[in-house]
Formats: C-alpha cells, structure tokens, sequence
C-alpha cells in the first residue's frame, strides 16, 4: 500500500515489477508500449513509420457496388481495397448489452423509423456518398469491415453524432455512482440528434470534466462536418490518434500506477495529455534514461520473444501450444513436466486452470481473436470443468476486447471467440517464409528423389529415339540422396536411356524445384 501511495504522488525510483506500469519506448522507426502487471507483460503494441492505422477513422465514401447475395455493398474509401459494408452494419444499432440506457427529461423518445437490411440497398444506391467509420482493419487479402453507425472517443465519453443515445458502462457497479453520473448526464448539453456513452474510466469524475470533454468531442465532431462537406469522395474526414497519444488517452486511468518513457519529448507530450486529465496523473509519468533499449535494460525483451514462440511453458511444468491458422486459432494444452503426481485429477485440474489463465494473457498479448478453440486436458467432474471455465472467464476480464465463451464440451473442448480489429502481433512483424511459403514444411529429400526419378522416366520414354544426354539440375540435400541411397535405381534409370544422365547440384535451388536440361542443345526439358 505505502508503495502504490508513493506511485501515485510520484515519489522514489520508479520500478516496473510492482503495479500496473506502462513502458513507451520511441526509436526512429519504431514506438512500442508495453503494459505490465506486477512485472508480467500482458499487452504490447508496435506502430511502425509509415504505418497507417485505419480502425476508427471516418471516412466519406462511395458505394461501389451491391452484392443482394452476400447483403453487402462495397465502399469506396480511396484506399488499395474497397471496404465491405454489411446490410446489418448500416441499420442504426441498438446500444451494446455492455451498457445502461438512460432516458433523458429533455428528450421524449421519439419514435424512429424502423429501418431494414431490404431498405439499404434503396437508402445507398450504387454511386451514391455514404459516411463510414472503419470498425475493423484490413486482414490478409480481405478489406477494411465498416459501419454506419459512427461514434467519437473522448476521455470520459463517446459522442454518437448520428444517435440520440445515451448510456452508461455497466461496469460501473456501485449504486450510488451511478446514480451520480446519471445526473450529470441529465445535465450535458447535447446537441439535437446526438447521444453520449460515458466509459468505465467516467467512473469517480467530476462534472466538470465531462462538460470539457464534451466540449472537445463536439469541436472535434465540427472539424470532421467541415471537412465532409468541403472535399469529394472518397476522403478520411477524421483519422485516430497515434500510438503515444491514444495511449495516454485510452489506457491512462486510475488503474494505471506509472508510466515509464525512454524519451524526453515523448515523456512531455504524454505528461501534456495527463495534464488535462489532472496534475495527480501527470506525476506518474517518468522519463528513465538507460544505456541501451529501455526494453532489454528492464529484461522484458524475452518476454516479448515468448510472444512469438508456438509453446508457452506454464509455472506447474506444463505447456500450452499455439497454432494460428486461416479459420480459426488452436490451443492445445499438455501436461508436460507435471506428472508422477499422486493425486492425478489434482494435477490435471491445476494445469488446466494454469492454462486457462495463461490462454486468456496470450490471446491479449498477441493480439489474436475470431475463433479460438482450446483443447484441455480430459477432466472427469463438472466441477472441475467449471472450475477451469471460471478461471478463463476472470481472466478475460482485464481484456478490452469483446469475448464469448462457452462451456467446455463432453470431449474437453472449450470454444471462444475474441473480437478482431488489427492483424495478429505475429502477422504485424513477421510475413510468410518465401521457402516453404508459409507452410512450415518442405517436402523430404526422399519425396524429391522418387517425384524427379518418375518425371525422368517419363522424359526417357518420349526421347527414346532422339537419346543425347540428358542434365538434371537439383537442389544439393537432393543430389546427396541421390549418391547415398539412390545411386543404384539412377544407375537403372541410365540403362533404359541411350545416353548419359547427369546429375548437378545449385546449391541456391529450392529443394522442391529442379530442371531437366538437353546437354547438346542446352534448352530446358521440363522444370519445377
């Protein structure tokens, strides 16, 4: 306690082990943040010069083209890929079941024109301008996923410029706070036709605080209007802010003990962002000069590692292994080292639960979602399934990212899904193998050897009467399998074909490609 009481006026050195700590690290082409709990990594975002960050941008653009079959259309944002705006994202939405809907004196509810997925394509015809906000980005070949339905992020609120709602974060459980900023609320000038969402984060605020971030939010909202109606389509009439300043805004709470920064122009601008929030935050901002990286000076380097390594040791002895692939993430979870236990059930409920939690940091740390299904180890009692199920569903908690889960099946599966707005950390900073092009695996030498001993067979018999000696070109783990194993079929091979066959390695070669040559006219046979 004495020690979060001196983070929070900013007194002593600051240490990343104890509290909730965010780490900025800024280079020429790189920023990183890293948040830590109690010296565990467990969120960590890269944004790289050049890089263009889409997700919550407004955009004005126009239809492209209607698609009745998928009850889609596609927008034209002036980006590569026309984005995909589903029939359901251009209805006006209902509030989130994340949220309180509050009713205000000042506003009778109106009653609002009930709108369809059969009007959309009469409301947006093809060639017509539509403004849109990007709710989730570009991943792999498909496009960016928007929605009418646009909101603006303030500090304490979330201005709807196209919606009279307004709504309070059911995360905020005390009675009697919520009954204050329903007040407060009740009090807001909103403007007709707009509605407010008051964030977790409102919690403890003061009323004054909202008027001033209202006040942003509407000054903001008019510099988008003025832009939307003086540029054509397609145009970007509001981009997010940057890694550092969306930082600032998003994650720096009541929650959050200290912030520890390797530049001294980066630490003023986030100290300039906390200023208006109160001076007492602004005292949790430290600038920390280190020799090297401030990432490696305060060892987190291997942690951020361990993000990318497909198995993920747990603290009882045993593993979980991850697997992206295209539909869905598998998870795996063995015993490992954790075994010769003489309660057997003991130890499988305690590596499962382990692995639970440690599901839920990784899903979060690597930035990974849509469908993610975990294979447990088998547990024979419900409750120790619903032991496990409990841990993954406190853990989720800190995650800011919409989740489901779902009970574990008869056969020890847990199925989830974990909302997507950017591509995986692992897809940010790594692109497929150019080798084996993504698949992780090459075939054998051996494979190799019996596909080009068939192709030569095939050659031989059509130049049985042209004959001439014939050049095989392989890669150089080939031709070694050739001269250790195969040299005898080879030799058999030569018999058949009235000429010689000569076999030579390229080092540089793919293992999966080689080239049949005439030696006489030095033109190519056949090639892989």
């Amino acid at each position: 306690m004495i020690q979060r009481i001196k983070r929070i006026f900013g007194i002593g050195k600051p240490s990343p082990k104890e509290g909730n700590t965010l780490i900025i690290n800024v280079e020429r082409l790189e920023r990183r943040v890293a948040l830590l709990e109690n010296g565990l990594l467990e969120e960590y975002t890269v944004e790289r010069e050049g890089d263009q960050n889409i997700v919550g941008g407004i955009f004005k653009g126009r239809v492209r083209n209607i698609e009745p079959g998928l009850k889609a259309m596609f927008v034209d944002i002036g980006l590569e890929k026309n984005a995909f705006l589903h029939f359901w994202d251009a209805i006006p939405a209902a509030l989130d079941s994340g949220l309180e809907e509050i009713e205000r004196g000042d506003r009778p509810k109106k009653k609002k024109q009930k709108v369809t997925s059969k009007d959309i394509p009469t409301i947006y015809p093809v060639g017509s301008e539509i403004m849109i906000q990007v709710s989730k980005g570009p991943i792999g070949t498909k496009g960016p996923r928007v929605t009418t339905n646009i909101s603006l992020a303030g500090r304490y609120l979330v201005l709807m410029p196209y919606t009279e709602q307004f709504g309070i974060s059911r995360k905020i459980d005390d009675p009697k706070e919520r009954t204050r900023l329903r007040k407060i609320m009740q009090r807001l000038s909103v403007p007709d036709g707009m509605g407010i969402i008051m964030r977790t984060v409102a919690q403890g605020t003061r009323a004054r605080h909202f008027v001033r971030d209202l006040a942003m939010l509407l000054e903001q909202w008019q510099e988008v209007e003025l832009k939307r109606d003086s540029s054509p389509a397609p145009v970007c009439v509001f981009q997010e802010p940057g890694l550092i300043e969306k930082t600032a805004r998003d994650f720096l709470t009541d929650e959050i003990d200290q912030v520890i920064c390797d530049s001294p122009e980066t630490t003023e601008l986030v100290r300039e962002v906390a200023g208006k929030i109160s001076r007492r935050a602004k005292r949790r901002i430290h600038h920390l000069q280190t020799q090297g990286p401030i990432f490696e000076s305060l060892n987190l380097q291997k942690q951020i590692d361990e993000a990318f390594s497909r198995q993920v040791w747990l603290k009882c002895g045993g593993y979980i292994v991850i697997d992206e692939t295209e539909a869905l993430i598998s998870i795996d979870v063995n015993t490992g080292r954790n075994r010769g236990a003489k309660d057997v059930e003991k130890m499988i409920l305690q590596t499962n639960i382990e692995a639970a939690e440690e599901v839920a940091r990784q899903l979060r740390l690597r930035n990974i979602g849509g469908l993610v299904v975990v294979d447990f180890i088998d547990m024979r009692h419900r409750k120790d399934q619903q032991a496990v199920y409990k841990a993954m569903k406190d853990r989720l908690r800190k995650d800011k990212a919409k989740t489901q889960v779902l009970q574990i099946s008869s056969i020890g599966l847990m199925e989830m899904t974990r909302q997507r707005l950017n591509e995986s950390l692992r897809d940010t900073m790594f692109e497929p193998c150019p080798y084996c092009q993504g698949r992780g695996r090459v075939k054998t030498p051996m494979t190799m050897s019996v596909e080009i001993q068939r192709r030569l067979v095939s050659v031989i018999n059509k130049r049985r009467e042209q004959g001439g000696d014939i050049v095989v070109v392989v890669n150089s783990d080939v031709l070694n399998r050739f001269k250790k194993e195969d040299s005898k079929l080879l030799v058999d091979l030569e018999r058949q074909h009235s000429g010689r066959l000569i076999f030579r390695s390229d080092p540089s070669l793919h293992r999966e490609r080689f080239a049949i040559i005439d030696a006489k006219t030095e033109k190519t046979i056949e090639s892989v």
